[in-house]
């Protein structure tokens, strides 16, 4: 049960990089670009080696892993690096939990399913939560504050439950995680690569050039690659309701932790209520789908 913690930890890690990246020049395409090629080169190698059948795709399933890797994580990326940029990596990693909120709309057009009172009275639970952690009813709230910065962290959960949506259309296929992952991030890298500020990561790497290329690889093994192997890993051992509650619950309180620690975004008690708040509202909504 550790393991999905482990990932919603990693995952909470991604603004303190996404910020690191910006203050050295890098727009919001070329920081995903740098990320997805790196996990890119990792996964073919991992998949040479451990399973080349997961290479094998039909022709004809490519829409799914376009829908996936566009409009889910190309989406989804840009709209949390933006956010990351705008307001508190607590505020931004607990908007982007908010997907299961998102997940349930997609459910009630796509699949027909049912959206009960428990469901509506979690959904305004955890939206009330996210507006504690903003800080806009304390005065003296030292978070940072954008409706830019909301607005595209709501982008974020929105478009990870739409990558959810296209996944499960490619799982249902009989793919598994990492033929999905990685051929999303396929066609995520095609649509990054004529964006990408390439002379800049040049000249990233040769200005100290052993210190960056690892923290760079570390960007793409710590937000990507081992997350998505760890949580594959899970799943094979519990239920999906439960993994992505624990997910969930740890990506925000780490991110809270890693703003404290590297940008002095400490949270006040209502932030913290509000971060309870809302990862309690989102794991009953999750256990309310699961079940």
């Amino acid at each position: 049960m550790i393991l999905p913690i482990i990932c919603g930890v990693m995952w909470g890690t991604g603004g303190v990089f996404v910020r690191a990246f910006n203050s050295f020049g890098f727009n919001s395409v070329s920081i995903l670009a740098i990320r997805v090629a790196g996990a890119l080169i990792i996964l073919f190698i991992l998949m040479m080696i451990f399973d080349r059948d997961a290479l094998r795709i039909d022709l004809k399933d490519i829409w799914m892993f376009v829908g996936a890797g566009v409009f889910g994580t190309l989406m989804l990326n840009l709209c949390y690096n933006e956010a990351a940029f705008n307001i508190s990596l607590s505020l931004s990693a607990l908007l982007l939990s908010l997907a299961p909120i998102f997940a349930l709309m997609f459910s009630v057009v796509l699949f027909g399913e049912k959206i009960t009172y428990k469901k509506l009275v979690c959904l305004f639970v955890a939206l009330f939560g996210c507006v504690l952690v903003s800080g806009l009813l304390e005065s003296s709230s030292g978070f940072t504050w954008s409706t830019y910065g909301v607005v595209c962290g709501l982008g974020s959960a929105v478009f990870w439950a739409l990558y959810g949506v296209f996944s499960k259309f490619a799982s249902n296929k009989g793919y598994s995680t990492f033929t999905i992952v990685f051929y999303s991030f396929i066609m995520l890298m095609i649509c990054l690569a004529p964006f990408t500020q390439w002379g800049l990561f040049g000249s990233y790497l040769m200005a100290d050039p052993l210190p960056n290329f690892t923290f760079a690889t570390l960007h793409s093994v710590i937000t990507s690659v081992l997350p998505y192997f760890l949580f594959s890993y899970a799943l094979t051992n519990m239920d999906n309701g439960k993994a992505t509650i624990l997910c969930s619950g740890a990506e925000p309180c780490s991110a809270t932790i890693w703003g404290a620690l590297f940008f002095a975004e400490f949270p006040s008690l209502l932030n913290l209520i509000g971060i309870v708040i809302a990862i309690g509202a989102v794991s009953v909504l999750s256990t309310l789908n699961d079940a």
